[in-house]
């Protein structure tokens, strides 16, 4: 698979033997020296799978960071500049982020501001990271919104190796489930219909199963990224359960809600707030009953009051003149931008909490 966008294309590897890419794209590219970016446990796991993989004749070095979204903070964004210094990093060399998503935006954000942009290659180890690893979307977060700091920079190929998703915690799986919803709910009715009949339990998905849900989420990803790279217009679609999701992880502490379980509750937001504002029909309630199914919390967190959470939704980065500005569906397949008014955000948010 090719994704393209206007600034550049690159190709996206998915199966367990994407790794075997992984030789040839470094001689091809001619890059220099090599720092792999992993995180705690995808390093204690994988790190030798990834190294056997890895052209011996150029040099290599590892830095590892915090597992999960601790490692999107300054202070490690920072000790990656570090360390790429120390190790004498030039303008041809390559990061290799080895990870989830929260890995693949700081390895990604440290490529974009080395000397100015250097190249990096995303190793995937996720389901999340089916989003966060296509679209040259990369980032920190800061105390006051998720993503808040950060840059658009296109990887220079995804190996995607579905043989490390094995190891994946089911909290994990939810996690990145829920994007591969998102990708449906904005695009594709079909494959929204094909994620409820068939998958019912998460923790034992066919691997074929798991390779096409993987490959379509990507195709639909690329389709959009393709036509707006630096989200001008049309990519904020792929923000649909992001706003109130983004505010739950952020209220609520970076880590305790996985990101794909807190974009869950946005989308199910989304969905009420379809229902009253474009007159979108779905049945809400038989999407909230398999969501429950599959072990996701779907109603807003009791401790979270409206007004703070409104705040947080003003800092958005789709918010423009003070306004809320919520990705909803008119139908399965069509999203739109709305401006929100306040107290149908407020009445809907009642609604949903415990």
């Amino acid at each position: 698979m090719i994704v393209r966008t206007a600034s550049k294309s690159y190709p996206v590897f998915i199966g367990p033997a994407s790794l075997d890419e992984l030789g040839d794209l470094v001689v091809k590219n001619k890059y220099t020296k090599l720092l792999v970016i992993t995180d705690e446990i995808v390093g204690s796991l994988h790190l030798d799978t990834l190294k056997a993989n890895m052209p011996q004749e150029i040099p290599s070095v590892v830095y590892t960071v915090p597992a999960g979204e601790k490692a999107k903070q300054l202070t490690v964004f920072e000790s990656c500049i570090t360390h790429a210094l120390e190790h004498g990093l030039d303008r041809k060399s390559c990061i290799i982020a080895f990870g989830g998503g929260a890995v693949g935006d700081l390895a990604g954000f440290v490529a974009a501001a080395y000397m100015r942009g250097i190249s990096f290659i995303q190793v995937p180890t996720t389901i999340l990271a089916h989003d966060s690893a296509v679209g040259g979307k990369t980032a920190i977060n800061h105390r006051l919104g998720k993503n808040m700091i950060g840059a658009f920079h296109q990887p220079d190929a995804v190996l995607y190796n579905t043989y490390f998703l094995k190891t994946l915690p089911i909290k994990e799986k939810r996690s990145g489930f829920a994007e591969a919803v998102k990708h449906a709910f904005i695009s594709d009715p079909a494959f929204l219909q094909y994620l409820m009949t068939e998958i019912t339990d998460l923790a034992t998905i066919a691997d074929d199963k798991l390779a096409y849900i993987l490959r379509r989420g990507i195709e639909i990803k690329a389709g959009v990224v393709s036509v707006d790279e630096r989200e001008s217009g049309l990519r904020a679609i792929l923000n649909f359960g992001h706003t109130l999701g983004h505010v739950i992880e952020t209220s609520k502490g970076y880590g305790i809600f996985a990101h794909g379980e807190a974009v869950m509750v946005g989308m199910i937001y989304a969905l009420h707030l379809s229902e009253q504002v474009t007159g979108l029909r779905f049945s809400i309630g038989d999407f909230v009953q398999w969501a429950k199914q599959l072990g996701y919390q779907t109603t807003i967190p009791d401790d979270l009051e409206f007004q703070q959470v409104y705040q947080t939704m003003l800092r958005d980065k789709k918010t423009l003149s003070d306004q809320p500005r919520f990705v909803l569906l008119e139908e399965i397949g069509k999203p739109v931008i709305v401006d929100m008014d306040q107290k149908i955000l407020e009445n809907t948010f009642s609604k949903l909490k415990k």
